[in-house]
């Protein structure tokens, strides 16, 4: 005899086998805190579109993402913990989604659905690790983590940068507005990462009116550390996200879509600054309970009830199993998952629901959450029910239960990472060679990148892929929009370590600036056998951009440009393995130039 719970889903099974399949919308907003919504209880925020999602359908009160961008989004597309899927930082290679992985956006498109994606990816920027390789048929907006312009940026559209008029989040809103209006008629996958409120601080001047003299009437957990305008920006960014939520709701109800369409509202990590999360620890980075936790909110009016609230922990591993089995599409790939189908407990259908832990990790911290507890990276337990500020350990109280977790913390090392290896991010720090920036965050990773597929034949090689050698050195600390600067000797060189997948003629372009009496010097590109030389000419050198920040950008993060595209010439380049060269040859001025992007065209 079937138990209550089989046979609920049975009728949901059914029920959704003569139905239309569901269009799926997913908002991802990128280091937002649990605390910067108004259905979570901020009084200094209003965000009236992004809670309709919860008031409409499910919030998920106990939902847990990784303390930073990249592993929570490799967890969101593929239901596994991060470490298990080669993503083990934020820039320099290390982002990148192991290509055995299978994706959410595999097993939509393979169900026949359009699928797009309309924002920050940052999972691989380099064919197959790009979007439009792991399920997407069109992409717009930046591969990459941080990026350093959001008014007019340059963007990437289906490979190719094009220049962009607005603000970032409201262009990339457009794009996915367009992108559902044209596959109204046949199901679709619309997958809107937002880039806010990442830094730099920089909010559309209407938003920013709002809050610029506003009041800070909740505080964060560490008071003393919270910086009153990056409060106020963070939340003006969110209410002009909010907005651009609204547009696409509006867009679904008018085009009669709405009752028929899963949308999905998460953050990536917690907040990028101290400001009010509900008296939690811990902010982005951290592996508390308020660098971890976000709000996770879900609304499919054919289906789902509305108001309903699930308590039981859930986690970004848990997206995939639970969309796909929603919206009856057979998940691509046969790697264990490590999420589970939260349907049961969307459908209010609680009955054996067992226990779980969730872990967290970054920087070689792990911390594990139970449904009542957590155990921190310091091996401190906290009784996250009496205590959710965790103020007080409670290990002498509960040594059988810290014990207990301590263990499984171990485990859990151990089978993310192999018997007695510490993290990858653990690694002690060296320092980059021409940089003089020390941390395993920047370094390099090993894996080189694919250059000459004919399905998608052009391969940016960004600044933040390569590797400064002799004075050269970045622009910032941080790789993710930077660009190399102080090259002035021979002796100085730009490497990229490249697998070359197909032999054949490939056009270079760069894309510098230089100022103009160092203009006309001579450099050359080197691949095993192949050589190409060219000139840097003409001089270009634009003034740095002074309208994009609404408060001082953060130490670390480059200031941009508008950059030059040169195009150097074409080389006949050998399939196979190894270093990807740029050097000076001859400098008549004082430097050579500064390098923002390399590109290389198969012909």
């Amino acid at each position: 005899m079937k138990t209550p719970l089989s046979l609920a889903l049975l009728l949901l099974v059914t029920s959704l086998a003569h139905a239309a399949p569901p269009n799926l919308v997913v908002f991802l907003a990128d280091d937002a805190g649990w605390g910067d919504y108004s259905f979570s209880g901020n009084t200094q925020v209003a965000t009236p579109n992004i809670d309709s999602i919860a008031t409409g359908g499910v919030s998920l009160d106990r939902f847990f993402v990784c303390p930073v961008c990249s592993p929570t989004r490799a967890e969101f597309l593929t239901g596994r913990y991060h470490p298990r899927t080669g993503v083990k930082g934020v820039s320099t290679g290390q982002e990148r989604l192991n290509l055995d992985e299978k994706t959410l956006a595999d097993a939509f498109k393979a169900a026949g659905y359009a699928t797009g994606a309309f924002g920050k990816w940052h999972n691989g920027s380099q064919w197959p690790y790009h979007p439009m390789a792991r399920g997407f048929d069109t992409y717009f907006g930046h591969s990459s983590g941080h990026w350093g312009e959001y008014f007019d940026a340059p963007l990437e559209e289906d490979g190719r940068m094009i220049k962009t008029h607005g603000y970032i989040v409201d262009v990339c809103t457009d794009k996915a507005l367009a992108f559902i209006d044209q596959h109204r008629e046949k199901p679709f996958f619309c997958y809107v990462p937002f880039t806010t409120p990442h830094s730099p601080w920089a909010a559309p001047e209407k938003d920013w009116a709002r809050f610029k003299d506003k009041p800070i009437t909740q505080t964060a957990t560490l008071a003393d550390q919270e910086i009153a305008d990056e409060t106020r920006c963070a939340l003006a960014m969110v209410e002009n996200q909010d907005w651009n939520v609204g547009r696409i709701l509006t867009k679904l109800k008018d085009l009669g879509l709405e009752e028929n369409t899963i949308v999905l509202y998460f953050s990536d990590n917690g907040p990028n600054s101290m400001r009010w999360t509900g008296g939690m620890k811990g902010k982005k980075g951290q592996t508390d309970e308020g660098g971890v936790r976000s709000v996770c909110y879900l609304k499919w009016p054919a289906q789902l009830p509305a108001g309903h609230t699930v308590t039981q922990i859930a986690g970004a591993i848990d997206l995939l199993p639970t969309i796909t089995s929603l919206a009856g599409i057979p998940r691509v790939g046969d790697k264990p998952l490590d999420g589970r189908d939260l349907t049961p407990l969307l459908l209010k259908e609680t009955t054996d629901w067992t226990d779980r832990r969730i872990f967290s990790t970054w920087a070689s911290n792990i911390s594990v959450r139970t449904q009542t507890h957590r155990l921190d990276n310091r091996g401190q337990l906290f009784d996250m029910v009496a205590d959710p500020g965790q103020t007080t350990p409670i290990n002498d109280r509960e040594p059988g239960l810290a014990a207990e977790l301590t263990a499984a913390v171990e485990a859990w090392r151990k089978d993310m990472y192999g018997p007695g290896a510490a993290a990858p991010d653990a690694v002690a720090p060296a320092k980059e060679k021409g940089k003089g920036v020390k941390g395993r965050a920047n370094a390099v990773d090993p894996r080189p990148i694919p250059v000459g597929y004919r399905e998608f034949p052009i391969t940016m090689l960004p600044a933040r892929d390569g590797e400064p050698r002799g004075t050269v050195k970045r622009s910032s600390n941080a790789p993710n929009c930077s660009y190399f600067v102080n090259w002035t000797s021979l002796d100085d060189s730009l490497v990229w370590n490249l697998e070359v997948v197909t032999t054949g003629r490939y056009e270079v372009t760069i894309d510098y600036t230089c100022p103009l009496p160092d203009a006309g010097s001579t450099i050359e590109l080197s691949f095993g056998d192949a050589r190409l030389a060219g000139k840097v000419v003409p001089g270009w050198d634009p003034p740095l951009h002074t309208n994009q920040d609404t408060l001082p950008r953060p130490h670390g993060e480059s200031t941009m440009k508008d950059f030059k595209t040169l195009i150097l010439g074409e080389v006949e380049l050998t399939a196979g393995k190894g270093p990807l060269t740029l050097r000076a040859i001859d400098i008549p001025g004082k430097s050579v130039m500064d390098l923002r992007r390399l590109t290389l065209t198969l012909k």
